[in-house]
């Protein structure tokens, strides 16, 4: 005996996912309907991962078919579970985290830059800002008071991230007052960040690049969990107390729980250069800590970034300075960065544990 598709989906019509108050063909929840002879395969999609109810609906669903087709029916043990927000990355070929160890390093300087130049390339490219507590990308890109939109898809809300400069940008200053702290305890923090991730219609991305926030903890575990992230660059200045941060955030991402691949390491503020003496190279700070911090952790030195003003006053205006000609030495640099990362994703081994 065979069937049709149509008697799946009429039968199908009988299960309610009860959260949303209808059946799962309204609500689009089932895809990917197969028919080899009486095995029958399909796919339940759920509004969010580990879904209270997805037992509930496939056994409910076992039931309908058995109902309406018979027992001979063979459809238990062929019924896939997946979260429609999964879809939201699906499409993203590599999905980038920029940390660091801990804060005044100029993480999200960079972080903006690198999006911009990795842009510059040809790519598609996105920026999150996940840095949940001080989030900066909008001051960074002009678009202090962006308000991204959102759409009804499916049963549920999906955010469009607001463009500029070529980028698709999201950030979680779009939603708070910017001149009020946010008091969220950690898993509020985190389930913010798993809406903004995954909430998103991001599209069709070559590179999605995530501006963490410093030091270690909740943010870092969710991205991880939440997402495929084909890997971390740490950002540090060549003090030494940065240094030691920096081998903390090598630790945390190299640890058996995380086990997320190191790109390397970015050198910011490296030395200083004067605007009337752009030849001239001052190590205020100290001289190669980065890179001897990256050999000694057997990690890729990606990059020195100088400290200049100009930098910072990009970063006020919201004209990140990578979008600036090859002539500029700073723009060169973040180009040289964007290189340097693209080489590393497409190496195999790009951490202890690859």
């Amino acid at each position: 005996m065979s069937y049709s598709k149509q008697q799946i989906v009429d039968a199908l019509k009988e299960v309610i996912y009860f959260p949303k108050s209808d059946n799962i063909i309204s609500l689009e929840m089932v895809d990917d309907i197969q028919i080899k002879g009486q095995e029958i395969s399909f796919t339940l999609l759920f509004p969010e991962p580990n879904d209270k109810s997805a037992a509930i609906v496939e056994q409910a669903c076992v039931d309908a078919i058995e109902k309406t087709l018979g027992s001979e029916a063979m459809v238990k043990g062929n019924i896939t579970l997946k979260a429609k927000t999964q879809d939201s990355l699906e499409k993203i070929k590599h999905i980038i985290a920029v940390a660091s160890g801990k804060g005044g390093v100029g993480k999200s300087t960079v972080a903006a830059n690198l999006a911009v130049a990795l842009s510059k390339t040809g790519a598609k490219v996105g920026i999150l800002d996940a840095d949940i507590y001080g989030p900066s990308v909008p001051m960074m890109f002009d678009l202090v008071d962006a308000k991204p939109r959102a759409e009804k898809r499916g049963g549920r809300d999906v955010i469009i991230p607001m463009e500029k400069y070529g980028l698709k940008i999201l950030s979680i200053g779009f939603f708070v007052d910017q001149n009020q702290a946010l008091l969220w305890r950690g898993p509020m923090a985190s389930n913010a960040l798993n809406q903004l991730l995954r909430d998103t219609d991001w599209g069709t991305l070559d590179y999605l690049v995530i501006d963490l926030p410093p030091g270690t903890g909740d943010i870092h575990l969710t991205i991880v969990q939440e997402a495929k992230v084909s890997g971390v660059a740490i950002v540090s200045t060549p003090q030494n107390v940065a240094l030691a941060d920096a081998r903390k955030a090598f630790s945390m991402f190299n640890s058996e729980k995380i086990k997320v691949p190191i790109l390397g390491l970015i050198e910011n503020m490296s030395y200083f250069t004067p605007a009337e003496l752009p030849e001239n190279k001052y190590y205020i700070f100290g001289k190669e800590g980065g890179k001897k911090l990256a050999d000694e952790s057997k990690v890729p030195f990606l990059g020195e970034i100088p400290l200049v003003q100009s930098i910072c006053e990009s970063g006020d205006s919201g004209k990140p300075l990578a979008l600036e000609s090859d002539d500029n030495p700073i723009s060169r640099a973040f180009d040289v960065l964007a290189q340097n990362i693209a080489r590393q994703l497409n190496t195999k081994k790009t951490s202890p544990f690859a």
